[in-house]
């Protein structure tokens, strides 16, 4: 079989024996990979010339969704022939790959393998971070990094889910990203580079953050005073406790793998909920674009340059 591994920089297919499922584990025929801007981002650090880099082949973690070809020894909840999808910590990037039992999800039959992907684990993502900012109908949302795999669901469910009377949509490239954002309820898109968020929409109850780093300081004052932010970001930043007194303002951080780990019932209540949005039409996964495994380096760039609108994939 085909799987991609990172070595000094670069990504390269290699040509590999499938590997054997173990004790807890399913192995997948993969239809759909999801990028990850978490997982590109920690390969950056074992790019040559950073802090601690190494020579040595690693692993791509990433979402899989595809048919199971063979479960471990312990594995009773799933068989041959099953559609499942979930999120893979070591080789993603492969036309066969292990995905830890505690991990996986049965894909319903109204979802496609890439609607699985691109819907499930970003709108786990999305629907927790909404409930953690505690949100009330008729108010105004603030959603950054708005085109992205995670973004672009929680625009969609602070409408949805949240009763939302007005979605701000924050991008890098309104031009290039507004009708797409705006074609999925905005009511207006907004670019990192404005000096004042609120110039043309006002303040926002509450903020869901996926960009951080600078623009964590402008999501803070964009809000209303009493504003809620919850950061889910794995860009990081860092705030001025003044920003937040002056208009007693909170920031929550948010961790959906806290939830799956000590809230499995609500992690799951949430899955039901999203493919039920799903199955009726009311939530559109986008797939911004797919690649096939030997072009991943380009599927990387293109989620680097924050280029893209919805969901990465890699099809083997």
């Amino acid at each position: 079989m085909r799987r991609v591994r990172h070595t000094l920089g670069t990504l390269t297919v290699q040509d590999v024996p499938a590997p054997a499922p173990g004790p807890g584990e399913l192995l997948v025929r993969t239809e759909a990979i999801g990028v990850t801007l978490p997982a590109v981002r920690n390969l950056a650090k074992a790019a040559p010339g950073a802090a601690g880099a190494a020579g040595e082949p690693r692993p791509v973690s990433g979402e899989v969704a595809g048919t199971v070809e063979a479960v471990g020894p312990d594995v009773t909840a799933y068989a041959p022939g099953d559609r499942v999808t979930g999120l893979c910590f070591q080789d993603a990037y492969a036309e066969l790959a292990l995905l830890p039992l505690a991990m996986a999800s049965p894909v319903p039959g109204h979802a496609t393998a890439r609607e699985a992907v691109a819907l499930l684990r970003g709108g786990l993502v999305a629907l927790g971070a909404l409930e953690a900012a505690r949100p009330r109908p008729g108010e105004t949302a603030l959603i950054t990094a708005a085109a992205s795999g995670v973004g672009h669901l929680a625009l969609q469910l602070a409408r949805i889910r949240g009763g939302a009377a007005r979605v701000v949509a924050a991008v890098s490239d309104p031009a290039a990203k507004g009708p797409f954002l705006r074609a999925l309820g905005a009511d207006a898109v907004i670019g990192y580079d404005e000096p004042d968020w609120t110039a043309d929409c006002g303040p926002a109850a509450y903020a869901l953050d996926a960009a951080g780093g600078a623009h964590l300081t402008s999501a803070v004052r964009a809000l209303a005073d009493g504003g809620r932010l919850v950061a889910y970001s794995s860009g990081g930043g860092t705030l001025n406790a003044h920003d937040l007194l002056a208009g007693a303002k909170s920031v929550t951080g948010f961790q959906i793998a806290r939830v799956a780990r000590e809230e499995p019932h609500r992690y799951a209540a949430w899955r039901e909920e999203l493919w039920h949005l799903h199955a009726t039409g009311a939530l559109r996964p986008a797939v911004a674009a797919a690649f096939p495994l030997a072009s991943a380096a380009e599927a990387h760039a293109l989620l680097t340059a924050r280029a893209n609108l919805g969901k990465i994939l890699l099809v083997p």
